[in-house]
């Protein structure tokens, strides 16, 4: 592990770990508001909020497990454990927008009294909380590069925004005494949790389907091998992420006869990593003739 993927992994975890403590104490705040006020808004945020606690609990255990050394039976240690976490993630997000959807319509059919002015008081505090805690994130941790954080963050912003929902429900109703403000919010806010969901699920599910980092050109990792000194071709190129930040390939390169195979090896390893960041590349070198065993029609080639 590089000394700078160790450094975001430290900060990572405490800008979660911080987090949590946060959320929690709004979770709290919450619902007594959601209670004292009779508004479904601020008890959907907080049903909101809860599940951003679980989905950063859920980030924090990862990037604990995440940091457990290979063993004999997982060669990858568990690095991959954070991508199951974002897909579980992913699909808790999806659940929670369906309930508060359907909490909404209910309300359409018989809107309640709400009390205005302690949810605009509720949802104040509750947006100051969630700015900080998008502060923490930014500020501490490594938002871009990984999957499972940004699992986490997404939970965050969509607070923000329900949060901010939270409080517009609470100035119409104080004000215009319009009680429909409250369910119409939370519909906003599920559509808005749906869609972070559904995002969460496709990115996971596809590197858990082995499928291309999104930030390599395969095309051109192809190319730049094929540019090696004595490489005649290349088959079986494989390019996958192990983790969201921990690309890997392997391929097979044809060489001519003339070859310093371990000079080449040791030049397609550095270049795979200066250039595209793979410091995990397998690479086999073999002559002409052992292509075709693999991969000519006939059986026999010839000497």
């Amino acid at each position: 592990m590089s000394h700078e993927h160790h450094h975001h992994h430290t900060d990572n975890k405490k800008a979660l770990l911080l987090a949590l403590i946060l959320i929690f104490t709004l979770v709290i705040v919450e619902v007594i508001g959601g209670l004292l006020t009779n508004s479904l808004a601020l008890l959907a945020d907080a049903g909101h909020m809860l599940s951003d606690f679980f989905a950063i609990g859920l980030a924090l255990i990862a990037f604990k497990v995440g940091e457990r050394a290979a063993s004999k039976s997982k060669t990858f240690g568990y690095r991959r454990f954070e991508i199951l976490a974002a897909l579980v993630n992913g699909a808790v997000l999806v659940g929670i927008s369906g309930f508060v959807l359907w909490q909404a319509i209910q309300r359409f059919q018989e809107p309640p009294e709400v009390a205005g002015g302690g949810v605009l008081a509720f949802a104040s505090f509750a947006l100051v909380i969630n700015l900080l805690i998008a502060w923490i994130f930014l500020r501490g941790g490594d938002v871009k590069g990984n999957l499972n954080l940004r699992g986490a963050f997404f939970h965050v912003l969509g607070d923000i925004v329900s949060t901010i929902g939270v409080l517009v429900a609470g100035l119409l109703i104080l004000f215009f005494n319009w009680t429909l403000a409250d369910p119409i919010i939370s519909i906003v806010v599920a559509l808005l949790i749906l869609t972070a969901g559904f995002r969460i699920v496709k990115e996971s599910a596809h590197v858990l389907m082995e499928g291309k980092p999104p930030g390599i050109s395969l095309q051109k990792v192809e190319k730049q091998l094929k540019e090696l000194p004595h490489v005649h071709s290349l088959h079986d190129l494989h390019l996958w992420s192990i983790t969201s930040d921990f690309p890997a390939l392997s391929c097979h390169l044809v060489v001519g006869d003339g070859a310093d195979r371990d000079a080449l090896l040791r030049e397609a390893t550095h270049m795979l990593k200066k250039e595209f960041h793979i410091s995990h590349a397998v690479i086999q070198i073999e002559g002409e003739g052992m292509e075709c065993t693999t991969m000519c029609s006939n059986p026999h080639p010839s000497p």
